[in-house]
């Protein structure tokens, strides 16, 4: 593999951990709501996150999972310098809810749940109906976090908004 390649990589790992980990924060600090345009929309961390830490051989993951899970194992892990590397998120507006698996280190989504799609048809109604509303859902998803990483990226790209969210983050993660 070629240096620039791995180099690459390792950024957007990086970028990726460094996102949610201000997701995480950003959803706990402004209780979950956001603004695309004129519309709000909530995002939550499930009860699965991965924080990770270190490099090589001293590289330390602590995993949260479970219906009652605290995250306080994976807090601590942010406090120690980890960074979360998965997460379960849950988006929501208007009563419609999606959750998907978000890795850090290719910002591949899994598992991605839309809100149901009524699957019923009535006579004369496009039988590509369904599967057209379910890419709707589709894309309202992808563009919900492309609007947040585009709000992280004007956040972490400036010299003078990233140093006063860190000092947020830490009064954050201390106050829990």
């Amino acid at each position: 593999m070629s240096e620039g390649l791995y180099l690459s990589e390792r950024e957007s790992a990086i970028l990726g951990q460094e996102f949610l980990t201000w997701l995480w924060f950003k959803s706990e600090h402004e209780g979950g709501r956001f603004k695309a345009g004129d519309e709000w929309f909530e995002v939550y961390m499930e009860q699965r996150v991965s924080v990770e830490g270190g490099s090589g051989d001293g590289k330390e993951v602590a995993t949260v999972a479970g219906p009652h899970a605290e995250m306080r194992e994976a807090r601590m892990g942010l406090s120690t310098g980890k960074k979360v590397n998965r997460a379960l998120l849950r988006l929501a507006q208007d009563g419609e809810e999606w959750t998907m698996q978000l890795k850090a280190e290719d910002f591949a989504y899994n598992s991605v749940r839309t809100p149901k799609v009524d699957t019923r048809r009535e006579q004369g109604e496009d039988p590509d109906g369904i599967w057209l509303e379910k890419l709707y859902l589709l894309e309202k998803c992808i563009g919900f976090m492309d609007l947040l990483y585009r709000q992280f990226l004007e956040v972490r790209l400036s010299s003078i908004k990233w140093p006063q969210e860190l000092k947020a983050f830490r009064t954050w993660l201390t106050s829990r």
